[in-house]
């Protein structure tokens, strides 16, 4: 490619000047030089990592890994398709229809190459939409992933900004038989894990409180203050505001009675008891904890005044705990996805189920197998002669594949910690032996 005079002068200038700006500081640097405490104090603080972001070093990296892998293989034995969005898209399709809590957990970038905005994904189920909508068809379709998520703010109090975020979706299909599917498989995966901990499903439905919304015609400032004090289960408060809205009584209701779904429908108003979508939504709820209950053998609540997804969420919502824990292991529930082509055509919806998990926090309640670790004797390894060495390593290949961790030492300092077999060289051959 040709370039022109003119196009060279302005380089020149900018190297002229730089040259200038480089002597300049040059120069200055005796006067700019910090004093050797604060220099010191600056290079401990580089080494400081933000809230909510942790190494995973070792053992908990080794383990974190291992149930990566087993749990994403345990999905695709169920027919999930594995996928691995990029870690960064543009926001038009990363936050084209996230709700304002997603939006202000997604830390935003400018594209160098482009000068549009981009943002680093804080939740992967958006790009499965997008991945859905280009290559899903329109028929079921299933997926899964696990990936690293960026948070802005880190989710409860001591919580991870670096999830690493596991997670199952289906595509088109809008029966229970979908919503089953996957907390078969979820449990089906927590089973199979070397876990200390009992999972603890609560179930809701956004549906219930979304039609009560339609029926009574309620402005929007009326649904979120309704909102807020179910999430703060503020009853005097909502009793009060309740007594000026229409059905009002039925708004108390979901939270008064909510957690007793078979006794939730006889204290509603007759308009609420004959609808077809509230009637069907209680429906739902019952068939999927009798499910849990009959299957798995599985504590199960329920709350229908859940409603943090209420903006994304359908349908059937779904929240897994660990013991005590206040904060969810796994979040699940329904949501409209895209149909292939919808972006030209118009507002064609496609039915979706999903959930996801953060794998960091399985790690204080699971353990894997304790390992086995060998040591090559480092004065056998170093007077060996050139067929030794061969049969050695031939033998260390074959411990490696069998799971064995083997160390050959670089000095006689090199010793890993915790070692449970020695390899050395007794009667003319190598053998494994036992601390």
């Amino acid at each position: 490619m040709s370039v022109s005079s003119d196009s060279v002068k302005p380089a020149q200038s900018n190297t002229l000047n730089q040259a200038a700006a480089q002597s300049a500081e040059n120069n200055a640097m005796p006067n700019r030089m910090p004093p050797l405490s604060n220099f010191a104090s600056d290079v401990a603080n580089s080494w400081l990592l933000p809230d909510g972001v942790v190494d995973v070093l070792f053992e908990d990296a080794h383990k974190q890994e291992v149930l990566r892998y087993q749990l994403t293989q345990q999905l695709i034995t169920h027919g999930y398709q594995l996928v691995n969005p990029p870690m960064i898209e543009f926001t038009e399709s990363l936050l084209s229809d996230a709700s304002e809590d997603l939006k202000r957990q997604t830390f935003k970038i400018i594209d160098q190459l482009t000068g549009r905005l981009m943002g680093l994904r804080a939740d992967i189920t958006p790009q499965i939409l997008r991945i859905d909508a280009h290559h899903g068809g329109t028929g079921i379709a299933r997926y899964c992933y696990a990936g690293d998520v960026i948070h802005t703010l880190p989710s409860g109090l001591f919580g991870s900004r670096t999830p690493l975020q596991l997670g199952a979706e289906i595509f088109g299909c809008a029966s229970l038989a979908a919503d089953i599917e996957l907390i078969d498989v979820l449990f089906g995966m927590v089973n199979k894990l070397n876990m200390s901990a009992t999972l603890h499903i609560d179930l809701g439905h956004v549906a219930i409180f979304k039609r009560l919304a339609e029926l009574a015609e309620l402005a929007e400032g009326d649904t979120e203050h309704l909102m807020h004090l179910y999430a703060n289960k503020n009853l005097p408060e909502l009793k009060r505001v309740c007594q000026v809205l229409p059905m009002g009584d039925d708004f108390y209701a979901l939270a008064r009675f909510g957690h007793d779904i078979a006794n939730l429908l006889v204290k509603l108003s007759a308009t609420a008891q004959q609808d077809a979508q509230i009637t069907a939504a209680v429906d739902e709820l019952q068939r999927l904890k009798t499910h849990l209950q009959d299957q798995w053998q599985c504590d199960v609540s329920i709350d229908v005044t859940e409603l943090s997804g209420y903006h994304y969420h359908t349908g059937i919502v779904f929240n897994g705990y660990i013991n005590s824990e206040t904060q969810p292991l796994v979040r699940g529930g329904r949501f409209d996805g895209m149909q292939s082509g919808s972006q030209l055509t118009g507002h064609e919806l496609r039915e979706a189920t999903g959930f996801s998990m953060d794998v960091s926090r399985l790690l204080a309640h699971t353990q894997l197998d304790a390992p086995t670790i060998v040591l090559v004797d480092f004065n056998a390894l170093n007077t060996a002669d050139h067929e030794q060495k061969q049969i050695l390593l031939q033998q260390v290949e074959s411990l490696r594949q069998q799971g064995y961790r083997v160390t050959m030492p670089l000095n006689t300092e090199d010793r890993p910690a915790a070692i449970t077999h020695h390899l050395n060289f007794v009667d003319n051959q190598w053998q494994l032996q036992t601390i």
